[in-house]
């Protein structure tokens, strides 16, 4: 495949982004008392992630993985082998993991360090093997010649990592791209500070690097989402042409990387619900089987959640909008569809006069043609000055990819700012782009308009979902709580 994407004339991310992705390493340690604790939650993690993993489809994003765990002694529980389509053996290493009692003798931290290093070396000694046994004319594991490891450990991470530095520092750690100490969080060993990263090197080409999070599923899921991002590094990804603060004709070229927020649903082979294409209106209808002289059943959006408007990130939208009116159809009878029209104005009104967006689930017509995962379409309703809202699909919480974005403390070069200051009086970028019809635009018009700004902001500035407190983060579709400040009265 080319792309990720089924339209080659999108922008989106080419198969050759991701063809220099490391092999993976898991070496988990399960000595007790500790693995009592964490058992659960690393085993959780992995099945909902490898469920994700082995079912994406577009191109490869984990080559080869390998899982290790470190309890009275140290077992390969699985030597490479490829994810995608090879879920059943990798649930079966998973139960494998699991079944390792979480209690009995403890051998001692310097021991389990050992077995760690142990594990390391034991690891790209298999990865050489393994490159070496399948590279010859395949010109696709050639290009996956780099490894990285990943360890799980509930002890001190600082102890680990200098550990581990002093005992590999002789050893020929060729393939080996880098390696990541995460220090789960226990009752025994809370952390300070979690989800802290620590760099170091090994040596030249590797990275060393200290990870803490918290006893959660969650935070063990995006440990391991981080493996789907692309890996290359090779070269930028974008180059961003500003106009020249000069009369030159040679635009100022700002070079950057791009980042997926999320995993598209179109590379899931999951159930109609999940809401994976999002072209036209037709997409938005419920998958049913009708005549071809009937008309489709309309579709239903169940309010789960009413959200404050600057609580809605921008980063976990995705798909084309739609603009929803009061319907106008015509098997209505008058007096229904003037209760509805009014009922529809009022919730414009209410949305728009207290800021709040409405979070929807799609309500299937029949509960079993979910299949009983429970994997159903979010959407986020938003409201406008004229008689419309806006519908956007949402993703839920289990598509989120990784994504760390500090704030930061240090103010720009002069020189570079002196740079930019123009664009804000560039001729060319005076107009307003209006997401949705302004209040001085016809209610009827559905396009986007160009015009001078509102006199209020029709939607909430673009916001990154980041890691810092500050930031104020969208909720999570899959889990929701009832709060009385945040309902609705019509």
């Amino acid at each position: 495949r080319s792309t990720a994407s089924s339209n080659s004339g999108n922008f989106a991310f080419c198969s050759s982004s991701f063809r220099r992705q490391p092999a993976r390493v898991l070496i988990v340690e399960a000595l007790p008392p500790c693995w009592s604790e964490t058992c659960t939650v690393i085993c959780d993690a992995l099945d909902n992630f490898l469920s994700l993993a082995c079912s994406l489809d577009g191109p490869c994003r984990i080559p080869l993985l390998s899982l290790y765990a470190i309890s009275r002694q140290q077992e390969c529980l699985l030597p490479f082998a490829q994810v995608r389509g090879n879920l059943a053996r990798l649930h079966s290493c998973v139960e494998e993991l699991r079944s390792i009692p979480g209690e009995g003798c403890v051998r001692g931290a310097a021991r389990g360090g050992e077995l760690l290093r142990q594990a390391v070396l034991d690891s790209l000694q298999q990865f050489k093997q393994y490159i070496r046994h399948t590279s010859t004319g395949n010109q696709a594991n050639s290009n996956n010649t780099s490894v990285e490891v990943t360890v799980v450990t509930s002890q001190p991470g600082k102890g680990i990592v200098h550990h581990l530095e002093t005992g590999l520092k002789d050893a020929d750690l060729v393939p080996l791209k880098r390696l990541l100490v995460v220090q789960i969080g226990t009752s025994s060993s809370a952390l300070e500070t979690p989800t802290v990263m620590d760099s170091c090197c090994l040596m030249l080409g590797t990275e060393v690097d200290l990870q803490r999070v918290e006893n959660s599923v969650a935070a063990m899921e995006t440990v391991l989402k981080a493996w789907l991002q692309e890996q290359g590094g090779d070269r930028e990804h974008l180059h961003l042409l500003l106009p020249s603060p000069t009369d030159s004709l040679i635009p100022v070229c700002v070079k950057c990387d791009m980042q997926e927020r999320l995993i598209s649903p179109a590379l899931l082979p999951l159930t109609p619900n999940l809401g994976v294409k999002t072209e036209s209106a037709l997409d938005f209808l419920p998958v049913t089987k009708v005549s071809a002289n009937q008309s489709p059943a309309p579709q239903r959006l169940k309010v789960i959640k009413v959200l404050h408007a600057d609580g809605v990130c921008e980063s976990v939208l995705y798909g084309l909008p739609l603009v929803i009116r009061p319907t106008t159809c015509w098997q209505l009878d008058w007096d229904e569809m003037e209760a509805n029209h009014n009922l529809f104005h009022a919730l414009c009104h209410i949305l728009r006069s207290r800021d709040l967006f409405l979070l929807l689930q799609v309500e299937p017509a029949q509960r079993s043609t979910a299949g009983g995962s429970g994997v159903y379409s979010h959407y986020v309703l938003q409201p406008s000055p004229s008689l419309s809202l806006l519908l956007k699909p949402v993703v839920s919480r289990e598509l989120l990819l990784p994504c760390s974005l500090p704030i930061s403390t240090q103010d720009p070069s002069p020189d570079a700012v002196q740079t930019g200051r123009h664009l804000g009086t560039h001729s060319k970028v005076r107009a307003t782009v209006a997401p949705m019809p302004s209040s001085s635009s016809h209610p009827s018009s559905s396009s986007s308009s160009l015009g001078p700004p509102p006199a209020k902001a029709l939607r909430p500035a673009l916001t990154l979902l980041g890691s810092s407190s500050g930031s104020r983060r969208a909720p999570a579709p899959s889990r929701h709580k009832e709060d009385d400040d945040d309902s609705m009265v019509l």
